[in-house]
């Protein structure tokens, strides 16, 4: 059970319960919750429910996905392999239907890289009205911005500082990651 804990850490007992059982082992949900609380294992914390996105009243604070191609987000995760070596993924998802569009993985990234799986998805499901992003280098480059004008449609860059602008693509990268 320690050793799962370590492996998966945000893992709770319930789960550690059905991965023991997986293995082979005759445990309950209780057992293993004894267990947890003597060996004084913490259960991981919720995280709390953000506030909305746009207000009451209608007015936006920010652009809604209205429908399917309708708004896009693309974002990067930071990964290592077990010898230590960095490598980045670039997730694309369609926020109307919180689909993963695209992952594309590799050692580097750059926005030739990015021009590359835009241009794959535009090609295969047409392209969206927005595209969604934060301000990072390979996003804001001119060849990027000049590409995805050509095609027809319009960046929605989040405010620097501000990853909830981009939520559904930030949690779609915390699951992604774990």
């Amino acid at each position: 059970m320690i050793e799962l804990t370590r492996q998966y850490g945000r893992y709770g007992y319930r789960r550690v319960a059905a991965l023991l059982r997986e293995a082979g082992w005759s445990v309950s949900d209780g057992r293993v919750e004894r267990l947890w609380r003597r060996e004084g294992l913490k259960v991981p914390v919720k995280q709390p429910k953000k506030g909305r996105l746009w207000l009451n009243d209608g007015s936006c604070v920010r652009l809604r996905p209205e429908h399917r191609n309708h708004v896009w987000s693309y974002d990067f995760v930071h990964c290592r392999t077990d010898d230590g070596k960095a490598f980045r993924t670039l997730n694309i998802l369609d926020e109307h239907s919180r689909e993963c569009l695209a992952i594309r993985v590799k050692r580097k990234l750059n926005s030739v890289d990015v021009i590359d799986a835009l241009t794959d998805l535009f090609i295969l499901r047409g392209a969206p009205r927005f595209i969604r992003s934060d301000n990072g280098p390979e996003f804001v480059a001119q060849a990027v911005k000049d590409w995805i004008a050509a095609v027809g449609a319009k960046t929605a860059y989040i405010e620097p500082g501000s990853p909830w602008e981009n939520g559904y693509c930030e949690s779609f990268n915390g699951r992604f990651r774990d």
